[in-house]
Formats: C-alpha cells, structure tokens, sequence
C-alpha cells in the first residue's frame, strides 16, 4: 500500500498554540510598580523596551512561521522535528527578556539575550530549507529562493554582530538586535525584490 502522507495543518495548528503560550508568559513577567505614582513608571523603562521587542519579534516571526507553512503542505519528519527546535528556542525569550529587563541592559544579559536570537535564526533557516524544499518552482522561483535565503543568513550575521558588540556596549548591541527584526516584517519581501529585479534587468 502506498505511504499516506500526513498534512502539516496540525503542526501549524499546534504551532499557533505554542506562539500564544509563549506570548502569555512574556506578558506575566510584566509587574506594576508598588508606588501609585506615574513616576514609578520610569524604573521600568528596560521592562517596557525589552517586553516590546520581544513581543514585535514573537508577531513577526509568526507571521514568517505561517507563510512557510503554504509551502510545507506534508508534515514529514524533518520539518515536525525543525518545527520543534524552532518553538524551543522560541521559548527561551521570556526568560532573556526578564533577564535583561531587571538588570537594565547590561552586559552579559545582553549577551544571552541576542544569542538566543542567533539559536532561534539557526532553527529558523533549518525550517526554512524544509519547508522550501516542498515547493515547487512555479510556487517559489528560485530568484525568490536564493533572495529569501541570503535574508536568513543576513540576519544570523547581524545577530552573531550584536551579541559580539553586547560586551562593549549593551545597549548598541540590543538596538541591533531590534534592527535586524526589521527585515522580517514582510515574509513577501523575497517576492517583491525578485520581481523588482526582473523589472530592472
């Protein structure tokens, strides 16, 4: 008998489960201050930088996360076991964020902070590439391929950047983190320059 292929909608359905999770956990680190006092809001300036970050992060990476699953329609086993790595990496943001909220940017919580990055950017073009590799090319050219892979290994680099410059000043290597989440905020963006480069050409 011929091998039944499994669809991929449960794990993007239990996926989308683990992203609200992990958002819920995010947001019970948020503590209000003792003091009745708009004041007392300034201490917490690390909390609401980082908790922000992070968060925004948590949205873009969903929103790149769902639109691989278009392509990855059969949910073999290297994707459901990427899949996974993806989501544990993941999952370590709250406890980095905490970190580097109730010790206001320092150094080595800095650190940690973008290397979790660097894991979650590892796992994430691991996916990718499994999710990729069940597209057709009518569905993913190969201008787009090539495009929406030197993205991934971009932003690995940058994050490899900031967790280097975190030792030397923190705060710059947070605020690359921060910048490098930009180049995410549309998983089209592969498309768009794909096709921009066709009309250029």
């Amino acid at each position: 008998m011929p091998e039944k292929k499994t669809s991929s909608e449960r794990l993007a359905a239990f996926s989308d489960a683990v992203f609200a999770v992990i958002i819920t956990i995010l947001a019970l680190e948020l503590k209000p201050p003792a003091e009745p006092d708009l004041h007392a809001l300034l201490p917490l300036w690390a909390t609401a930088l980082s908790y922000f970050v992070s968060y925004v992060f948590i949205a873009i990476i969903w929103v790149n996360h769902h639109y691989l699953f278009r392509f990855a329609r059969t949910a073999t086993t290297a994707l459901i076991w990427w899949n996974f790595a993806h989501l544990f990496m993941i999952s370590l943001l709250p406890v980095t964020t905490a970190w580097i909220a109730r010790t206001s940017l320092s150094a080595a919580p800095v650190f940690v902070y973008a290397l979790n990055f660097i894991w979650i950017e590892i796992a994430y073009i691991a996916f990718e590439r499994t999710a990729f590799s069940q597209a057709s090319a009518a569905e993913l050219a190969p201008g787009m391929r090539r495009i929406a892979t030197l993205r991934s290994y971009m932003a690995l680099g940058l994050f490899s950047c900031a967790a280097a410059l975190s030792f030397w000043s923190p705060r710059t290597g947070f605020a690359l983190v921060s910048c490098v989440l930009l180049i995410y905020l549309s998983p089209q963006l592969p498309r768009l320059l794909n096709s921009w480069s066709k009309r250029s050409s």
